[in-house]
């Protein structure tokens, strides 16, 4: 149906009543997409509630905590219902398997620290889902995401969580413009938490006191160990703990137990210094310690560059941007200096500890909330 360019822009950006337009939300079970779906609902579009079973669902109801297990599909369901919107539940398994567990496994094999979360989103959600939101005849797609998209004038823009505390960018930076167009973020402006929760309360939804999941939802209570050995059991093969001159202080049960900048743990006490893991040698399966100097980085090599701005990336000699090298630390200044399209050299003003291959790299304006895209760290 052509827009019609004298009816004014409905909330979601199309120029059609609320019952014209189609949305997909994208549901986990968990009280943001839940808010996110209701919202949408009460507000009269035409909304489609899809969930995606991502693991195995005995194993999942057995845990709570995290998104996409067995209780949070009753819990997105029973939402669609009190709010009277079609919900389905699609069986992604094997594709998460394939785009996303098995390369989180394979990634602490080779020594990096993968981010599982954000291959989700690319590989999955905004892949997959995103796609069979179109075959719905969707005019969009919404998550409860926290994140805010604006149109700028040369398209949209991808911008921080009016909520610091919330926000999601580092974990969203490789979503696309073409992704970007169909997608919207409904709780992105909101100021806090609590007002996504008193929309909870406000709609009756039984999951308004639920609690935020805090794992990875296919690892069970954080334990990235067990997982990875029950994929990979060479991962649990032992190995030596050496320091960084060559020394070999102790041995090890396996790679997978440490990870860049770890201390604690390391089971070669009795030394005068503290000593931090510096380095992991997935081949040699060596774990290389070393002084917390060793840890200070500058200079970070990314690759697989997304970049959001409105000019070419490397149409510049250098970008002056901030930049998150992992999502807990705020974003610090630095210079990207682009090899090609889709590579480039970040040189931080600021040096960073435990900057470690796998992690993203995500660049932001450094004055505004737009977020310019990111990369991947890999070893250089």
């Amino acid at each position: 149906m052509p827009l019609d360019l004298k009816q004014p822009l409905n909330s979601l950006g199309f120029a059609k009543s609320p019952a014209e337009t189609r949305v997909v939300v994208a549901m986990s079970g968990g009280v943001d997409s839940s808010v996110v779906a209701a919202k949408l609902a009460e507000e009269g579009y035409d909304v489609v509630g899809v969930t995606l079973q991502l693991y195995d669902h005995g194993a999942a109801l057995a845990k709570k905590g995290a998104c996409c297990a067995g209780l949070d599909i009753h819990d997105a369901r029973r939402v669609a219902e009190k709010m009277g919107f079609p919900h389905y539940v699609l069986d992604y398994e094997n594709i998460f398997k394939d785009a996303v567990i098995d390369e989180f496994a394979d990634s602490y094999l080779a020594g990096a620290t993968p981010v599982p979360c954000i291959r989700c989103n690319e590989r999955v959600k905004f892949r997959d889902l995103l796609e069979m939101a179109k075959d719905l005849d969707a005019d969009c797609m919404a998550t409860g995401h926290y994140i805010q998209r604006f149109d700028g004038s040369a398209g949209p823009e991808l911008h921080s969580a009016a909520d610091a505390n919330r926000d999601q960018s580092y974990f969203l930076f490789s979503t696309t413009p073409e992704q970007l167009a169909f997608l919207r973020f409904p709780l992105g402006h909101l100021p806090s938490k609590d007002d996504t929760r008193a929309l909870a309360e406000k709609y009756g939804l039984s999951v308004a006191d639920k609690p935020d999941s805090q794992d990875i939802c296919f690892v069970p209570d954080g334990d990235y160990a067990s997982v990875i050995r029950k994929l990979r059991p060479e991962a649990a093969d032992p190995g030596n703990i050496v320091h960084a001159d060559g020394r070999v202080l102790g041995q090890h049960n396996g790679v997978i137990h440490y990870t860049i900048g770890q201390r604690r743990g390391l089971g070669i006490g009795g030394l005068a210094d503290p000593l931090y893991v510096v380095k992991l040698n997935a081949g040699t399966k060596e774990v290389v310690v070393g002084p917390k100097s060793m840890l200070s980085t500058r200079t970070v090599p990314v690759r697989d560059i997304n970049w959001l701005g409105d000019t070419p990336f490397a149409s510049q000699d250098a970008w002056h941007v901030a930049v998150k090298v992992r999502s807990t630390r705020p974003p610090t200044d630095a210079v990207i200096r682009p090899l090609s399209p889709t590579e480039a050299t970040v040189e931080l003003i600021t040096p960073e500890e435990g900057v470690s291959p796998g992690q993203a790299c995500v660049f932001y304006d450094r004055d505004s909330s737009r977020i310019f895209g990111g990369g991947w760290i890999h070893k250089g």
